[in-house]
């Protein structure tokens, strides 16, 4: 059997655009013959999963975990993407979420994980590659997000799911501190669902991106120009405004949606005091919505076409 060196497959991941495992595979089968290997990925319909590579998948599922690690918590979050919803509901995609977001609590990056083993002993990206093949449309394992504390609890929660564990947004929430652990869990899913309804760009007013700032800055000078306001009293207005904003996008300072009459970081601060613990408070959260930030090309309504189809 001729000698399947690294230099081989990857001239043939190079021609095939599949993954290193299946490449290795096609060319043990092949004794090493590059063509016929070709032929043997087409024939297992990997090779049609690279020509789908540069399709937009900007639908698919988010996919949350946790698990405790001594006194303190893990929590991972994932966004696994495809071209239509119809995928979400596939059990082989929503399992492969599931599993990447399990290998998020090990592995802090999209690369990472990408590289990471399977039970199955196939790496993330090759399952991927496989999943591509089998179900037919473009795949993407586009985002990934960790956080921990070493005591306290990191709170999930997943809205719109389709299964326990995966959905359209998905929401981490850091509580670190001393405390009941199911009491605190409870508090920040509760904080994990305001999060999703109000989507805070950071933590603390000092963790806010000077450049979200000056671009809400621009807009609000702008605004007072045309509605007339004396020039030398725009800066004292757009500086109001600007703390007013501050207070909306900051997840400390916002209303509580649940209870509209304390803030977030209030919150924090009463739980602290029914449990009796001087040393709580909210450490991060992270909030991955589908589809965030991905330009979508509109396609054809397939619902429509099928009830069309169906009425005649």
């Amino acid at each position: 059997m001729a000698e399947i060196t690294a230099a081989l497959v990857k001239e043939l991941r190079e021609r095939s655009g599949v993954g290193m495992m299946d490449c290795k595979k096609a060319l043990q089968e092949t004794d090493g013959d590059i063509t016929a290997a070709i032929d043997w990925l087409r024939a297992k319909g990997l090779s049609k999963a690279a020509k789908k590579a540069d399709r937009v998948a900007a639908e698919g599922l988010v996919a949350v975990a946790t698990r405790e690690d001594g006194k303190g918590e893990i929590g991972a979050a994932i966004e696994f993407n495809a071209e239509t919803d119809f995928v979400a509901r596939n059990d082989l995609f929503q399992d492969a979420a599931k599993s990447f977001a399990q290998l998020g609590l090990e592995h802090h990056t999209v690369e990472a994980i990408h590289g990471a083993t399977l039970e199955n002993g196939s790496t993330v990206q090759d399952e991927v590659t496989r999943l591509i093949a089998t179900i037919g449309e473009n795949m993407q394992l586009r985002r990934a997000a960790r956080l921990s504390v070493d005591e306290g609890v990191v709170a999930s929660y997943v809205h719109n799911a389709v299964s326990p564990g995966v959905g359209r947004i998905g929401v981490l929430v850091a509580l670190e501190g001393a405390g009941d652990k199911a009491a605190l869990r409870e508090v920040g899913r509760k904080i994990a669902m305001h999060v999703a309804a109000t989507a805070p760009l950071s933590l603390n007013t000092d963790d806010l991106d000077p450049a979200a700032i000056e671009k809400e800055r621009a807009v609000l000078t702008e605004r007072a120009r045309e509605e007339g306001r004396p020039e030398n009293m725009i800066d004292k207005i757009v500086s109001g405004q600007i703390a007013k904003f501050q207070k909306d996008v900051v997840l400390s300072k916002q209303p509580f949606v649940m209870n509209p009459d304390v803030t977030v970081e209030q919150l924090v601060a009463d739980t602290a005091k029914e449990l009796g613990s001087s040393n709580l408070k909210l450490a991060g959260f992270v909030r991955l919505a589908l589809g965030e930030g991905v330009e979508k090309v509109e396609g054809p309504d397939f619902a429509a076409e099928v009830a069309s189809m169906t009425a005649g």
